[in-house]
């Protein structure tokens, strides 16, 4: 996937109605750990590709066929009067590309389920938050108040639906999130807030799990942004790594910081095996240039916020090697064949997560369930494959089940 910062979005909602674009139609296919997720375009040959899925304690985990994969196409005899979802995230901004691959997942699916079924058309309004809780809290409540939106696919990053999610708990509105992962999104009592991935208190073990049975490490320092994301995956991390995370190297970085010099000197001195950042590209990728450029060897580690295009486009032959992990399943080839003749784009982070979550919600409003008390009961009750895993909510909104993949910057 190729930049696209500078095709700067509107930053008020926008009705985009799924058009006639031909696209090739989406033949059911499994995740392969042979899968190339390339994440997109970009300047630099190396791409992200996925090594293994891992259960919470970081043993490996087969990837699932998903041929049962639900098809938001359906019979093509779905009946419905006109219908709205909205889709909340950061589309522009310095962590755009995370909110962009999930709006064209969501868009993917609405084309081919329109195509399908004339008699059945539903249509996605984008809302741009940036990823920032604060532009968040203004923007949501234009959501509820529309009384057309039946359903939202977002928000999208931890902080802006940590501060927006009693908005939309009163005002039962249907809140899929194909990203946030923070641990505590799901003790707030919110009967509308589903996560369709894994959370961090799972990434966090499972990747510890899995560094420590590679046998490679023997000391890691980890860093953490100052996001709630952040803060709360290094967290877990630390916690799983146990005597092997080195408590004095232990660093923090704020969002937007550039200048990681401090940091930097740190890490050399500390001479460790890995380096665990937790946080978004944006400020990964100057952070592991910068620690290539002095001296710092060590393997460079981090999670879905960085797992994107532009964190090897801009840090270029540094990111080479890098592990990433993330609760998000690699596009099947068939899938992403699908979205890049659609969108363009080939899939990156969170793409999956945001057809599928979609999708579910385009079978409830087939099935008649169209107002938002209707939807939220829908997706209580739900259980079905999709692309990326199986989708069944506990009665928290948690996932009954689970996995993290890991990925190589190779």
């Amino acid at each position: 996937m190729t930049r696209t910062s500078s095709l700067r979005r509107s930053r008020t909602a926008r009705a985009v109605v799924i058009g006639a674009a031909a696209v090739l139609a989406l033949a059911s296919a499994g995740c392969s750990s042979k899968s190339t997720d390339n994440s997109g375009g970009g300047g630099s040959n190396l791409t992200i590709q996925p090594l293994v899925q891992v259960d919470a304690q970081g043993k490996e985990v087969p990837a699932k066929d998903t041929s049962a994969a639900a098809d938001p196409a359906g019979d093509g005899k779905g009946k419905c009067a006109p219908q709205t979802i909205a889709m909340a995230g950061p589309l522009t901004g310095d962590n755009a590309n995370l909110g962009l691959n999930i709006i064209r997942g969501v868009k993917l699916a609405l084309d081919q389920h329109n195509k399908a079924n004339p008699g059945c058309q539903v249509q996605v309004k984008e809302f741009d938050t940036e990823g920032d809780p604060q532009k968040a809290t203004q923007v949501i409540p234009t959501i509820v108040s529309d009384p057309s939106i039946v359903a939202l696919i977002g928000p999208t990053f931890s902080g802006e639906t940590k501060a927006t999610g009693a908005i939309l708990n009163q005002a039962n509105l249907l809140s899929l999130t194909p990203s946030a992962t923070n641990v505590t999104l799901t003790t707030n009592g919110w009967g509308n807030f589903f996560r369709g991935l894994g959370n961090d208190g799972i990434q966090g073990p499972a990747v510890a799990g899995y560094l420590k049975g590679t046998g490679k490490f023997k000391k890691i320092c980890v860093i953490a942004d100052d996001s709630d994301y952040g803060t709360g995956l290094a967290k877990t991390v630390t916690e799983g790594l146990g005597s092997i995370a080195d408590p004095s190297c232990a660093a923090n970085v704020k969002a937007k910081d550039k200048d990681f010099s401090a940091t930097v000197s740190k890490m050399a001195s500390a001479k460790p095996d890995g380096i665990f950042y937790a946080g978004y590209y944006a400020e990964a990728s100057p952070l592991v240039s910068q620690l290539r450029n002095g001296g710092v060897t060590a393997t460079f580690i981090s999670d879905d916020g960085t797992k994107d295009v532009e964190f090897v486009k801009q840090a270029g032959n540094a990111s080479k090697d890098a592990l990433l992990s993330c609760p998000c399943g690699p596009a099947s080839d068939k899938f992403a064949a699908a979205y890049k003749a659609f969108n363009n784009y080939d899939p990156g982070t969170y793409s999956t997560e945001g057809y599928d979550l979609t999708t579910i919600v385009l079978k409830g409003i087939e099935s008649g369930k169209t107002t938002r008390p209707d939807l939220v009961d829908f997706v209580k009750n739900y259980d079905g494959q999709g692309l990326a895993r199986e989708y069944k909510w506990g009665p928290t909104g948690e996932l009954a089940n689970a996995l993290i993949w890991m990925y190589q910057v190779k």
